[in-house]
């Protein structure tokens, strides 16, 4: 199993590069998220890699992070989902979005992704929501806390229902909630838990 390649870019295609490791070129396929973060051609470079070999070929996938070859493979163990629609997935949202969004069911991002139509969405949220809490979310920017909870319930549940009213996207929503949790704790009222959540969101 191929699982790093680290070497000079040699190449770059529309959805993969070509890895030049001791004058061996790798074709690997990567994410278009990821064509927009690499090195120019002809500086060195360094992906994790996932192989996979099947009866019409043999393909490598790269990514920048260990994080996303760990979300690639999870996002596959749901029924529906193969390598092309996970590779879309992680060139849509990153894995701390990814993590958010499954958390909070917000089965309107992940249809963001080319190939997730709503059943798929909705498979993919029932079929890992409890496991996102684990996972890693490398590079999440400043200011966004990994998800706290796998889920949100009472208080926290009509909180995220009255910043839903407000506007506010599902996903920020419980992401600003699951903030608050993790800096004041779960047993608050849910007034509290509107106003400091409101303060995540303007902040």
């Amino acid at each position: 199993m191929i699982a790093r390649l680290r070497g000079t870019l040699a190449g770059v295609g529309e959805d993969h590069v070509i890895v030049d490791v001791g004058g061996v070129g790798y074709l690997v396929t990567v994410a278009p998220a990821t064509l927009g973060r690499l090195p120019s051609v002809g500086e060195a470079v360094e992906l994790h890699t996932e192989l996979h070999m099947r009866e019409d070929g043999i393909s490598l996938y790269g990514f920048l992070e260990a994080s996303d070859r760990v979300w690639f493979r999870l996002l596959q163990t749901v029924q529906g989902v193969g390598a092309r629609v996970a590779l879309s997935l992680l060139g849509t949202l990153r894995p701390h979005e990814l993590a958010n969004a499954i958390a909070a069911g917000d089965k309107a991002a992940l249809g963001r992704a080319s190939g997730v139509g709503s059943r798929l969405a909705a498979r993919i949220v029932s079929e890992l929501k409890d496991r996102v809490g684990s996972l890693p979310q490398a590079q999440a920017p400043a200011g966004v806390a990994p998800v706290a909870v796998a889920s949100l319930g009472g208080p926290a549940n009509d909180a995220l229902s009255a910043l839903l009213n407000l506007g506010y996207a599902r996903v920020e929503a419980y992401a600003a909630i699951a903030r608050v949790q993790a800096r004041l704790g779960t047993d608050l009222p849910v007034d509290v838990m509107v106003r400091e959540g409101l303060k995540e969101l303007v902040a």
